[in-house]
């Protein structure tokens, strides 16, 4: 199934603003999201659409929230919509975070947790370990939460979620050679 032609244009305009295009009006939606419902009406839509000056219709526009919008409730949930405009992960990337999660989950049950980064990740350098302001459960605890997009943050870390993470730094990285290199060197694999 192909994808709609207002959402292919959407994320060109983005992607054409450099690595962060996505990432910058991502942060907009959430500092306009008042009530931090994780969801916006069409008229902030809107407001960050013409705030960033992106170059798409009001037509364009409106397709794109309806697009979105499934339950037609007015309001669409912008970590999912963000989520969505993503370039699409090729399978050479995908491989490369299933091998760096499969470093990470040592128990082999899909799941991060805890005790999986024991003996992976090392906190004895870490500055807020050395200085005491934190312990190795918070620090392990931190780098969990940083994969955990949704707002209950549980300390486990599902492929899933991992996946997510990672399509979302795969967005602002152009050639596979250099996403590549970034896996290899942060996960050592």
């Amino acid at each position: 199934m192909s994808e709609h032609p207002v959402i292919t244009k959407f994320r060109y305009e983005l992607l054409k603003r450099g690595p962060y295009g996505i990432k910058q009006i991502g942060q907009f939606f959430r500092q306009i999201d008042d009530n931090k419902s994780r969801t916006l009406t069409f008229d902030e839509f809107a407001k960050g659409i013409l705030d960033h000056n992106i170059k798409i219709t009001a037509d364009e526009a409106n397709e794109l929230f309806r697009l979105f919008d499934r339950n037609q409730s007015g309001q669409i949930d912008y970590e999912e919509f963000l989520i969505k405009i993503r370039p699409p992960l090729n399978q050479f990337r995908v491989s490369l975070i299933m091998k760096a999660f499969q470093r990470m989950d040592r128990t082999g049950n899909g799941v991060v947790t805890i005790e999986d980064l024991k003996g992976v990740y090392k906190v004895n350098k870490h500055p807020r370990y050395l200085s005491g302001e934190m312990t190795e459960a918070q620090i392990f605890r931190e780098f969990l939460d940083s994969f955990d997009a949704s707002s209950h943050k549980d300390g486990q870390v599902t492929f899933e979620e991992f996946l997510d993470y990672y399509a979302g730094v795969s967005a602002s990285i152009d050639t596979d050679i250099y996403f590549d290199c970034m896996m290899r060197q942060s996960w050592k694999i």
